[in-house]
């Protein structure tokens, strides 16, 4: 695809896909990713960074225009898409887009939401605009390409603020040029650095891409102008951020949904960990050995992610999920990675936990892929074991559906579980409406049964 053309077909792609003609299979995947957004989001309510923004929105105030996860009362929608962003990839346990190294359903939804809020649509347009918008934001990230990420650029924030803005657009049933002006504008706003990593800053980027989308959005509804282009125009985007313009990376749109590959965790930690800790579990369940005659574990992965999961000696809970030291230790004294309480301060602490994440070494080969790791455990009697997994290994539409249910079970109680799969994702009732509901009943409970 020439250069000059990504962002008409990035507008033609948001604005003349019919709803009719989203397929299946892509939905029901789409379906998942919502149950499971809503999970974490309502369980990242609790969490420092969600509630700083919290207290930053209640401060300032304003039109009461969308639903905020924690908040009575609506906020201006850009604010609402702010927090509700941040909140949901507080626990950084939402999906993952392996062919873009994104968080495509963080950046999104939040902002499709809160549009929703405002304009009134439909569940079923909220849905295809939610697909479409991690659709463009899936295949931005692949156009950008490695190179953008391994720069320092984080995709979350940086091709999730187009997708997002894409997805506002078609709620917003802008005019083809204004989806450009308001593309044009989000080239502008877009950002996120792997610097934040391991801070409050890595899910606030969430928050700013789905704020910066329906900022965007608004002020081209408005008449503001802007480089209709400067996505992949020279001096644009693409070009001042380590773009590599991937010819090929929206070759079938809107024919093959790069998205139904997304990719769900089931270990609370960052993703980049879970194909060594699923190793690890495979070797521990099969060996069973006891955590003390753990000698050593050599964990090998594609070198990018000494930049994202090597954090050494982790002082916080939200340091230890970016810690292959401290994931393996966790996983070989039995403790359940899938817990979200798992990660605590505490555990840094642990001595049984530290000598285990001492003995762990961390190696690099270019040949692996990306969503692989090689794990040999070595023990004190002198045995190995070794085991290779990889986390694009198939998994059936039902096997994924009963896991995802299985931890938005365990996040909301099983009763909510169900509630947000009848109703939300196959009922009519909006996301946003249905979490406001369910946190106030919930903070509720808890005032009336406290001492």
């Amino acid at each position: 695809m020439e250069q000059s053309k990504v962002s008409d077909q990035i507008v033609r792609f948001a604005l003349d896909t019919k709803t009719s003609e989203l397929p299946e299979t892509a939905l029901q995947v789409f379906k998942l990713s919502l149950v499971d957004w809503i999970s974490v989001a309502v369980a990242g309510t609790h969490e420092p960074v969600a509630g700083i923004t919290r207290a930053l929105v209640e401060r300032e105030g304003g039109t009461e225009e969308a639903y905020a996860l924690g908040l009575k009362q609506r906020v201006p929608a850009r604010a609402a898409a702010l927090l509700n962003g941040a909140s949901s990839h507080a626990l950084d346990y939402d999906d993952t887009h392996f062919a873009s190294l994104g968080h495509p359903s963080v950046a999104v939804l939040p902002a499709v939401l809160a549009a929703a809020d405002v304009t009134g649509a439909r569940p079923d347009e909220i849905k295809a605009a939610a697909l479409i918008g991690m659709e463009i934001a899936v295949r931005t990230g692949v156009w950008l390409g490695r190179d953008h990420y391994r720069a320092g650029f984080h995709i979350t924030g940086t091709a999730g603020t187009f997708g997002a803005t894409m997805a506002v657009a078609r709620l917003m049933q802008l005019s083809p040029p204004q989806a450009h002006y308001a593309l044009g504008i989000a080239t502008s706003r877009a950002s996120g650095v792997k610097a934040q990593f391991g801070s409050m800053g890595k899910p606030m980027h969430a928050g700013f891409a789905a704020s910066n989308a329906v900022e965007s959005a608004m002020l081209a509804e408005l008449g503001f102008t802007a480089g209709a282009y400067a996505l992949e125009s020279s001096q644009g985007f693409a070009a001042t951020h380590h773009g590599e313009f991937n010819q090929t990376a929206f070759d079938n749109t809107g024919h093959q949904y790069l998205f139904e590959s997304v990719s769900h965790k089931f270990h609370a930690c960052c993703h980049g960990t879970h194909a060594a800790a699923e190793a690890l579990l495979a070797i521990r369940e099969q060996v069973r050995p006891a955590a003390d005659s753990v000698k050593s574990i050599d964990i090998t992965v594609h070198p990018q992610y000494l930049d994202i999961c090597n954090i050494q000696s982790p002082s916080t809970g939200l340091q230890a999920k970016f810690s292959y030291h401290m994931v393996a230790a966790l996983v070989m004294n039995h403790h359940d990675t899938a817990r979200m309480d798992t990660f605590a301060d505490t555990i840094c602490d642990n001595e049984q936990l530290r000598k285990i994440s001492n003995v762990v070494y961390v190696h690099t080969d270019p040949k692996l892929s990306e969503t692989s790791a090689q794990v040999k455990l070595s023990l004190s009697t002198g045995d190995t074991f070794n085991k290779t997994h990889d986390l694009l290994q198939p998994m059936d539409y039902a096997e994924r559906r009963s896991r995802i249910l299985s931890k938005c079970g365990s996040i909301l109680g099983i009763g909510a579980a169900k509630d947000v799969w009848q109703n939300v994702a196959e009922g009519s009732t909006l996301p946003t409406r249905w979490m406001s509901e369910y946190i106030n009943t919930a903070i509720t409970v808890q005032n009336a049964v406290a001492p």
